[in-house]
């Protein structure tokens, strides 16, 4: 927040005006002369995303935004397709991926996704950090919805065969024959994906692994999402990131694709289901790291936006440059 000593007189509509003018000038200048004594890309034509998407989190939903814009906005999307959809890479495999993505100028500006674990770039001597977006969900709500993915699909590709396609049985009957497809275990996800490719990441229960995922939150991502209020994340990424995201939220309320994954034939457990599940440990981690990202969402979002008469409006800019010092000519 900037503050005003107490000798500072309140600028005047006109000298506000004045002041953002030559802000601009000096903006633009720094521009030119980044440009003329460097073949390096202008700064936001070299930047790229990495949404490191974790499953079942309304990702394809999202991901279909990026794809319908990148024409229009000009910038790449890559799809990162991991053998196996293993989220952990090897040695050699991150030291080629992270060389291809702050090297390859011919996809940048790129917005990269796949179900791959956070990785520090900084690790690897490169130049340049991307920016990480990510979006999680009430870790119960995610489960339930990939168990019944496993078996049914969705209505994305109705036709695709499941890996436990003609397995009928509920989640509710999973949880009664104490079936491992709905093992608390299989809830440690969100965690690991946001702790990375460390060891103690995918200990099921880590402490220390939970302490990481919420560090690498506020400090490695620019925006987390939570799937029950998509749109909102989608207006901020707009209001932050319009070379990529301008369109977006028109988009998602209009567009054709925004609910267009739903899994099917999926049934909401009973709360016998859900308190068994509850009084895992592993749950009680996985849900205070969901609620500890959606405090943070909820903080950046009252910062970011304000609502009237039922609709959300992005808040204009709030801060100037004043003083500036030498003079321009």
């Amino acid at each position: 927040m900037f503050c005003r000593c107490k000798h500072d007189h309140v600028l005047s509509p006109a000298e506000r005006t004045m002041a953002r003018h030559e802000v601009r000038e000096v903006e633009q200048r720094q521009t030119r002369d980044s440009l003329r004594d460097s073949p390096a890309l202008p700064e936001i034509e070299d930047l790229i995303i990495i949404y490191n998407r974790v499953p079942k989190t309304a990702s394809t939903s999202f991901t279909n935004i990026a794809y319908d814009l990148c024409g229009k906005n000009r910038f790449h999307v890559l799809h990162i397709n991991t053998t196996k959809n293993n989220p952990v890479m090897s040695l050699q495999d991150q030291m080629r991926f992270v060389r291809n993505v702050t090297s390859w100028r011919e996809m940048k500006p790129g917005f990269y996704h796949g179900h791959v674990a956070y990785l520090d770039f900084t690790k690897f001597g490169v130049k340049g950090k991307p920016v990480y977006i990510n979006i999680v969900r009430d870790p119960i709500e995610r489960l339930v919805s990939y168990y019944y993915f496993l078996r049914f699909g969705d209505d994305y590709r109705p036709g695709l065969r499941r890996r436990k396609q003609g397995d009928k049985k509920t989640f509710d009957e999973c949880m009664s024959s104490g079936g491992s497809d709905c093992a608390p275990e299989k809830l440690w996800l969100q965690i690991p994906f946001f702790c990375g490719h460390y060891s103690e990441c995918w200990n099921v229960g880590s402490r220390w692994a939970l302490e990481q995922a919420k560090y690498n939150l506020v400090n490695e991502y620019l925006l987390v999402g939570v799937t029950e209020e998509l749109e909102d994340f989608i207006m901020m990424l707009e209001a932050a990131l319009p070379r990529f995201f301008r369109g977006a939220t028109e988009l998602y309320r209009t567009g054709k694709k925004s609910h267009l994954r739903k899994t099917s034939e999926k049934k909401p457990p009973t709360k016998e289901s859900i308190s068994k599940l509850q009084q895992s440990n592993i749950w009680k981690m996985e849900n205070e790291f969901y609620e500890f990202a959606l405090e943070q969402f909820q903080f950046v979002r009252a910062h970011s936006v304000r609502e009237k008469d039922g609709e959300l409006y992005l808040l204009a800019q709030n801060f100037f440059y004043e003083k500036i010092y030498p003079k321009v000519n």
